[in-house]
This record gives C-alpha cells, sequence and structure tokens, in this order.
C-alpha cells in the first residue's frame, strides 16, 4: 500500500490506473478505523479495480467546543487494517496541506436546506465543512465511486445532493451500518463511552426501532416518538434530536409518504451518538 501526503502521487498513480482503463473507488475517512470501515474498503474492492482511502482529521467541519484536539488518531493501527484489507492508496494530508490559506480564506461548499437541520442544526457549520472536505478530496483523487456509511445517513445525503447539484461524475454508494452485537452503530466516538454507558448505548437502536414497529401497525408516529425518547432518558441519554423524516428528502414526514427514515442524535456522557433506519410505511 502507498501511503502519502502528496496531493500530486495521488493524482499520478489515479492517472497510471485510468490508462489501463481500471476504476477507482474511494473510501474518505478520519481515521480511528473499526469494522465499519474496513466493510466499506471491502465493498469497494468489489466494485472497483482499486481503492483509495483517505485519512484527515477536518478542522472545518469542528465546531469552536466539539472534540477536533482530542478525536483520536491512530494512523499506524489504521495502515495496518487498511493494508491487510487490501487498500493500495492511502491520502493522509495534514489541514496545511488541504487548507494552505487557513479556513477563513478558503473557498466552502454549502448545500442549502437539508444542511441546516438535524445535525446542521446542533452542529452550525459542520456540513459546510463536510461538504467542502469531500468536494477537495473528489477533486484530488477523482474516483468512479465513493463509498459511505449509511449511519451518517443526512451527511450521506448531503453528499449525494451535492455531487448532483454540481454535475460531479462520481457514484455515491451508501452501504448499510455496521453494529455491534448488542445493536449499537460502530462510531470513532464510542471509544468515548464508560463500559457502562456502552450497555446503555444501545438503547437508541432499539428506541428508532420501538418506532419503526409503531407506525408500521397505524400508531401515532408522535406518541411513538415521545415514549421513546423517554426510553432514552431512562437509559441515561440527553436527547438532540429524535424525528420521523421522508427517508428521499429528508423533509419531515406526512402521512402520504411510504419510504420513510427514523433519524436520531443523542449524548450519552462524553459522546455524542447517531443512529438511524429506514423503512417502508406499508412493506410489501
Amino acid at each position: 500500500m502507498i501511503t502519502t501526503a502528496v496531493i500530486s502521487t495521488i493524482r499520478e498513480q489515479v492517472k497510471t490506473w485510468r490508462a489501463k482503463g481500471e476504476t477507482v473507488a474511494f473510501v474518505p475517512t478520519m481515521g480511528n478505523l473499526h469494522q465499519g470501515h474496513i466493510t466499506l474498503v471491502n465493498e469497494a474492492k468489489s466494485r472497483a479495480d482499486h481503492v483509495v482511502v483517505s485519512i484527515f482529521v477536518n478542522p472545518m467541519q469542528f465546531g469552536p467546543k466539539e472534540d477536533l484536539d482530542g478525536y483520536p488518531r491512530t494512523l499506524a493501527q489504521d495502515s495496518e487494517k487498511l493494508e491487510s484489507a487490501g487498500a493500495e492508496l492511502l491520502f493522509t494530508p495534514t489541514p496545511e496541506i488541504i487548507y494552505p490559506k487557513g479556513l477563513a480564506q478558503q473557498t466552502f461548499i454549502e448545500v442549502p436546506h437539508i444542511g441546516d437541520e438535524l445535525c446542521g442544526a446542533s452542529r452550525p457549520g459542520h456540513f459546510r465543512g463536510v461538504a467542502t472536505i469531500v468536494a477537495k478530496l473528489f477533486n484530488i483523487v477523482q474516483p468512479d465511486m465513493a463509498l459511505f456509511g449509511r449511519k451518517d445517513f443526512q451527511q450521506l445525503m448531503i453528499i449525494k445532493t451535492m455531487v448532483d447539484d454540481l454535475s460531479m461524475p462520481i457514484e455515491v454508494i451508501g452501504i448499510e451500518t455496521i453494529r455491534e452485537a448488542s445493536g449499537l452503530a460502530m462510531s470513532s466516538r464510542n471509544g468515548y463511552l464508560t463500559a457502562d454507558e456502552k450497555n446503555n448505548a444501545a438503547a437508541l437502536k432499539r428506541a428508532i426501532d420501538s418506532v419503526i414497529h409503531a407506525v408500521q401497525h397505524n400508531k401515532s408516529p408522535q406518541h411513538a416518538i415521545e415514549q421513546a425518547v423517554q426510553q432514552l432518558i431512562a437509559a441515561g441519554f440527553t436527547p438532540d434530536y429524535f424525528e420521523l423524516r421522508n427517508a428521499d428528502t429528508l423533509r419531515q414526514a406526512t402521512a402520504d409518504d411510504n419510504q420513510l427514515v427514523v433519524i436520531a442524535a443523542a449524548y450519552l456522557g462524553k459522546a455524542r451518538l447517531i443512529d438511524n433506519a429506514s423503512f417502508s410505511r406499508h412493506p410489501v
């Protein structure tokens, strides 16, 4: 596996592959890799001739009181995992390489409306940072396809919207959330949980599932959500949001919508956990 922080090295290698008519898949990450990330790499290998991965803790998507400095950086272990998984090219730039003029002077991308709600409301500027770094990485790597986990459902929709709006010739592929045996979605931030908190953390997925069950049995979504929020509070969470949305547009769900998503964020100790599940109101 080639590891480099140099943009021109990435471009030259991809150019060499393309000259042979070979396809390139890209998996952007912030490192501290877990099985969810490796699943993305494995899926990328099955879809393309070559796999490029990036590790970059993006300062633009962190708020002033968020965990940028404390975000776990485990490059040596990550590199071993990626090489074992068959990634061929690892891009590990520094903030100075990505933002040479500094964040204040950096051109940025915003996806309107969809980026302003849910996590966007709780973390102002977060999705501006996400859209900007993903666009930069897409321009550097120029992949045929890019793979993302569906755990970050809103992020996935924002990236798909950006690619469509800006006519980028890249297929954005969402991969199902990888979970621990308890049902807890795998996340780099799970490392912030104490042992007791981790035992309680699966309550988030159970609460989401309870709302899906209620909606599919024609019960009041609002009442089901209120009960789910109380379940979370009883398990030690501080809910941020817990909502039923249209899975195609992320707008507030109406009685006429059939493709839905329950999407939630909640704090548990030092960790802010997010999760979601898509479903059909009237499954066939």
